[in-house]
């Protein structure tokens, strides 16, 4: 018989980020322990946003099915129990970790993904022109990636741009601009030297991108929740951003991570802020990816004991003692 915990906790950030319709202050996480033999796997979820989600949402969500998983319930069965989502990805996560607690193995070892240096962009939130350019230029990572809205993109990435010219940059509109904007702006972008757009348009609302060729890759992070979502993904957008969050887990994101490289789509990582325990399965996917957003911890006033590390953008220390 398996002992489950299930706990909301809040993680204070440094300071309030904004992105288009929405500013974060608090990172505040479902964090779930599976105890089985002695051993102890742990995993920690957001929640999706703009689905409503809140911690306190998928913890009722999660102790659902706290019962079964006291019994056994396994990954696979667990994906017939709950919908995608943070719930999943919590307690997809914890059991990831305990099989590797359990058996002394990796999670290299348990997936067969090969871990290679990883670099993640930071990124720079939506602000005025100066804190956006002071932002950048105190980064040290070689790949940034700009957070914008509707109003003033081309003076937003033009400020970042003429800061660190050095980097390799792309920018995230999160559903903020219309398709004209897109049509408008994706060339200037592009001969500012940005590298992908990602998710430009409202989710349900991107239709008009099938036939549109653009200059520069677009990336589908609201627009590809899951691998059933993939297909219609793929006619729209060149490149995917799986995010645990949104796929209920690793264990379905190393599915859409298989089938989009499958399809000859490119693939991101991303997160929905979280501590080091939120990066740490991420960071399996992110072996997968021509892009990489892992710096979520990084917005948190503190993190995690043996947290990974990230100077220049650089994703190291991945030990059991944190997951896997």
């Amino acid at each position: 018989m398996r002992a489950v915990t299930m706990t909301i906790e809040p993680w204070e950030m440094k300071e309030p980020f904004v992105i288009t319709g929405y500013t974060f202050t608090q990172a505040r996480v479902l964090y779930v322990q599976i105890t089985e033999d002695g051993h102890t796997g742990a995993g920690e979820a957001t929640g999706v946003y703009y689905l409503d989600e809140t911690a306190e949402t998928i913890l009722e969500q999660a102790v659902s099915v706290k019962e079964k998983l006291e019994k056994g319930l396994t990954r696979e069965e667990l994906r017939a129990c709950l919908p995608h989502g943070g719930a999943r990805n919590a307690i997809d996560c914890a059991l990831w970790d305990l099989e590797a607690k359990q058996t002394g193995k990796s999670i290299w070892d348990l997936t067969g993904v090969v871990l290679k240096e990883t670099i993640t962009v930071n990124t720079v939130g939506i602000g005025s022109l100066e804190k956006m350019r002071e932002t950048a230029l105190g980064l040290d990572t070689p790949k940034i990636k700009v957070k914008l809205s509707d109003e003033m993109p081309l003076e937003r990435i033009k400020a970042v741009v003429d800061a660190r010219p050095d980097a390799e940059i792309m920018v995230d509109v999160n559903q903020g601009w219309t398709f004209e904007q897109l049509v408008e702006l994706a060339p200037k972008f592009k001969e500012l030297g940005v590298k992908m757009i990602e998710q430009p348009l409202p989710r349900g609302g991107d239709a008009e991108l099938e036939g549109y060729e653009p200059p520069l890759p677009l990336c589908a992070d609201e627009s590809c929740l899951h691998t059933g979502e993939l297909e219609q993904a793929s006619r729209r957008y060149s490149v995917v951003n799986i995010k645990l969050d949104k796929t209920g887990g690793l264990t379905e994101a190393l599915d859409l991570a298989r089938q989009a490289t499958a399809r000859g789509l490119g693939v991101m990582v991303g997160n929905m802020m979280g501590t080091s325990l939120a990066m740490a399965p991420s960071l399996v996917i992110a072996q997968f990816c021509d892009f990489v957003d892992l710096d979520g911890a990084l917005f948190l006033k503190k993190d995690r004991p043996n947290a990974m590390t990230y100077a220049g953008g650089i994703v190291k220390g991945l030990t059991p003692k944190l997951w896997g």
